[in-house]
């Protein structure tokens, strides 16, 4: 268990631009930052990060957290492990106290195989020093023009010929079997005794995009054409890596895709060192498998931008069909570009200088329908049927992309140059949406929005991730809206006419002390738990005289994340709708709040009311006469004060209806 005065210190270090720019590219915008959601696909940007609250928010899903929050759902951490995280990237030690048995384990087990997998890398990296590792993988290294610094950087390595080396001496450091066969360094026969996974190859270590290494690549010397052996051997998957998710070469080069605002998509391990040593830094290539929806989804955290440069045979053509494909229903831009005489970005990138592959790349760059179309049509020749199909290939491939206006340009495109009716198109296209829509559910399962809802503040659907955590419907609203305005506008005061019958004089309470004042006046308690516990952890700080944002960061970073999930969806610059109404009322904050934050307060005890009514009708129904005649004078009372309660809504709402 981390101590408090740590945790504290490493909260005050964290930076949520700083983190979530570690793995998200993100523009200013005012005095915030926005970036295309990394959680679910969209085409504009929906994600917000206000480092002034110390949080990120998606306006689409409805993700929303701090730094902490960011790492635990976007690299799957625990609270501790993010916690760590943190620590480790703003250099502050953590000496822990006792933990938990189940913690224990579980984090023992995830840092072992890391710990397992950074053995083999200064192994691996330790082995290419030795003679056999310089004559023969340092050599091939040098032979393919790459300089220390590049082999130092990529932490490139040796397996020795014998293959048993590295397993014996793992053992011998104490590194357990289960931990090397899970990691797939060794092999394990049947016997139960293991042996290297990874001999006499030059070794590839393979990052995840926070710089741990997770696997390995290792290529053969020996000709794969008279030795029955595979010029690759890969890591299998394990809990720390997964090949959909990983791409090669994005570690070194994330910094330089956001900056370019461009990737380059690559096929091996050495496309991208070369291209990497040559100056172009923006490349990444997929790890032993083909593109998949998730690596695209990678990128797009960091660019909407996406050149293939793949290989000019066969296999890489029609590769490069498939991921112009995968690109642009992700709903980037694709483009393509082969380089000449046979060359691959590695052999073409050893001949040229950097300005020459860059001004070839710039000449030579396609777009990527243009380049799917060119190449169907070339294999299609004059057969008209086949052109037909062709033709309805490519308005498929139109159907998958998610912007409406490149739709239109594409299909504009496609029918001047096939003369074919763009209406005929469109239909081709209609129908394959359709049946794609059918067959996904509707994005984020996200609630339909009504026309008109009664609230007291402009509607907006609550949060997917508050759903779980209320559990009394009835209240819930009222108890949300009002606990919102707490979160906003807590230390705001309330600007109260003197001639109003909540003006306090020279000393104005501020919106946190109203309320509690009003709820207090009535012995009131929320009723659902999650946001009576977020209630009181507020005023434990506001009481402490924490400002607003501290006690906000103090919340979101709640180990309680029950309190850390209310706190960070209701602190954000609260309901949208409403932050445009206040803006166009052209009136202070504090003039703006005393509209609302009555009226909130007035339609929760009309909540409670109904709630109450409700509750006496049930018992009505099984309690004896003598009791009926009890429980209808209650109904009397209650009914008469919400009728009040009624009445006086209706003046609030003319109030704000007519200006007042």
């Amino acid at each position: 268990m981390i101590p408090q005065e740590t945790v504290n210190e490493i909260l005050d270090a964290a930076r949520v631009e700083e983190v979530v720019g570690d793995f998200v590219q993100l523009k200013r915008r005012g005095s915030s930052y926005v970036a295309c959601c990394p959680f679910h696909n969209e085409k504009t940007p929906s994600f917000y990060v206000t480092p002034s609250r110390g949080i990120f928010k998606c306006f689409g899903c409805g993700k929303a957290g701090s730094a902490v929050g960011f790492l635990m759902e976007y690299e799957h951490m625990s609270y501790v492990e993010a916690l760590k995280w943190l620590a480790n990237k703003y250099h502050i030690t953590v000496v822990e106290k006792e933990e938990s048995a189940e913690d224990i384990a579980a984090r023992q087990h995830s840092e072992s195989l890391h710990l397992v997998s950074d053995y083999a890398y200064n192994f691996f990296r330790e082995q290419l020093k030795t003679e056999e590792g310089r004559t023969i993988g340092y050599q091939y290294f040098r032979s393919r023009g790459l300089l220390d610094e590049t082999i130092d950087e990529f932490g490139l390595g040796w397996a020795p010929k014998a293959k048993d080396v590295f397993t014996e001496q793992a053992l011998k450091d104490g590194y357990k079997k289960e931990y090397l066969v899970e990691t797939g360094l060794c092999a394990e026969w049947e016997d139960g005794t293991v042996h290297d996974r990874f001999f006499d190859r030059v070794m590839f270590p393979i990052h995840s995009r926070s710089g741990r290494v997770v696997a390995f690549g290792g290529r053969t010397l020996l000709s794969t054409k008279t030795d029955k052996i595979a010029k690759y051997v890969n890591s299998k998957e394990s809990e720390i890596y997964v090949k959909s998710r990983t791409l090669y070469g994005l570690f070194q080069g994330r910094k330089a895709i956001g900056d370019a605002d461009k990737c380059y998509l690559l096929e091996g391990y050495l496309d991208v060192l070369s291209m990497y040593q040559l100056g172009i830094k923006n490349v990444v290539a997929s790890c032993g498998t083909s593109l998949t929806e998730e690596q695209v989804q990678v990128i797009k955290r960091f660019t909407e931008n996406v050149t293939v440069m793949y290989d000019g045979d066969s296999a890489g053509l029609h590769a490069a069909v498939r991921a112009v494909g995968l690109i642009l229903k992700a709903g980037l831009n694709a483009r393509v570009v082969f380089l000449p005489d046979g060359d691959d970005p590695d052999s073409y990138s050893r001949k040229h200088s950097l300005e020459e592959v860059q001004d070839y790349i710039d000449k030579n760059e396609k777009d990527g329908v243009v380049f799917k179309t060119d190449l169907l049509m070339a294999d299609a020749g004059n057969d008209p049927v086949r052109r037909a199909n062709t033709i309805n290939e490519i308005a498929d491939t139109i159907a998958d992309i998610p912007d409406a206006v490149k739709r239109q340009v594409y299909v504009d495109m496609l029918s001047a140059q096939f003369k074919v009716d763009s209406d005929l198109l469109f239909a081709r296209i209609r129908t394959t949406r359709r049946r794609t829509v059918n067959e996904v559910p509707r994005r984020d399962n996200a609630p339909e929005v009504p026309r008109e809802v009664k609230t007291s503040v402009p509607y907006t659907p609550v949060p997917t991730e508050l759903q779980p955590l209320e559990d009394n419907a009835v209240l819930a609203p009222s108890e949300r809206e009002i606990l919102g305005f707490i979160l906003t506008d807590g230390t705001t005061h309330m600007e109260f006419e003197a001639d109003s019958d909540f003006y306090a004089g020279d000393d104005p309470q501020s919106v946190a002390e109203f309320i509690d004042s009003a709820l207090a006046a009535d012995n009131i308690v929320f009723a659902n738990t999650a946001y009576r516990d977020t209630y009181d952890a507020y005023f434990r700080l506001y009481d402490a005289g924490e400002s607003q944002d501290a006690i906000i960061r103090d919340l979101v970073n709640s180990p309680d994340r029950r309190i850390a999930t209310v706190a960070t969806h209701l602190s954000v610059e609260k309901y949208m709708l409403t932050v445009n109404s206040f803006a166009r009322s052209l009136t202070s904050r504090g003039s703006w709040l005393v509209q609302y934050v009555p009226r909130a307060i007035l339609a929760y005890h009309e909540k409670r009311l109904q709630e109450r009514l409700q509750s006496l009708t049930k018992r009505l129904a099984t309690a004896t006469p003598e009791q009926q005649t009890s429980i209808m004078e209650e109904i009397s009372r209650v009914s008469e004060a919400r009728r009040k309660v009624n009445i006086r809504l209706g003046r609030e709402k003319q109030k704000q209806r007519y200006g007042e």
